[in-house]
């Protein structure tokens, strides 16, 4: 049986600033947790309907330069990370199914809240949402802005009525 500690924190990323909280979530996970972390981004190769995949030479050409963005988002997201814990890969199917396929024997499946889905839901992408209703281990949904970003939280008192 696997210590929990030894299962991955597998991230779906595709570039857009939701994932990248996402990855700077997971990171800090993995930092704290002793866990690697897995930064992979779905794609399906598909010339007739993908714009990428119809000017690409091959499979290979895209999926490496998958790779290549996910090792610069790593690196922004934490410059300070043990990169030999992290791990980042293309992984072909559309982006839910793929995803789920990938949480299967994962400590947690992390994602941000909305990708560059065109039909956003209200509250999560439809990615998301998909991962949170099929994963196979708990899901984590980091807002694309941390808290930081967002300023200090209203006041919780009601005016008063006059």
């Amino acid at each position: 049986m696997t210590a929990a500690n030894e299962r991955e924190i597998v991230v779906g990323a595709d570039g857009s600033a939701g994932s990248a909280a996402a990855v700077r979530w997971a990171l800090s996970e993995a930092a704290a947790s002793g866990r690697t972390v897995a930064v992979l981004r779905a794609w399906t190769f598909d010339p007739l309907v993908d714009l990428e995949s119809a000017v690409a030479r091959s499979y290979e050409e895209i999926a490496s330069r998958y790779r290549h963005e996910l090792d610069a988002t790593v690196a922004r997201a934490c410059p300070d990370a043990a990169l030999a814990k992290v791990r980042t890969g293309a992984i072909d199917g559309a982006p839910g199914p793929a995803l789920v396929r990938a949480s299967a024997g994962a400590a947690m499946l992390v994602l941000g809240s909305h990708g560059h889905s065109r039909v956003l839901h209200l509250l999560v992408g439809s990615v998301s949402e998909y991962c949170l209703r099929q994963a196979y281990c708990p899901v984590v949904i980091v807002p694309a802005r941390s808290a930081e970003e967002r300023g200090p939280l209203p006041d919780a008192r009601p005016d008063p009525l006059l």
